[in-house]
């Protein structure tokens, strides 16, 4: 799994996740805190905010 930033329609940055981790209280938003603190100066220069996209890169499962 990967969190992604967008601003508009541009990815700043995709950090992989520790699927063993997301379910424990503020380790995404950890995550989140670093991004937005790494590209402060972008996000002040953007008049919308940052969008956040958890997305897993394992193909799906097929059922027969």
């Amino acid at each position: 799994m990967k969190l992604m930033l967008y601003i508009e329609n541009d990815l700043l940055e995709a950090v992989a996740l520790n699927t063993e981790r997301i379910s424990q209280p503020g380790y995404v938003g950890a995550i989140k805190r670093q991004l937005k603190t790494r590209y402060f100066e972008l996000i002040q220069q953007s008049s919308t905010p940052p969008q956040f996209l958890v997305i897993n890169m394992q193909p799906a499962p097929t059922s027969r």
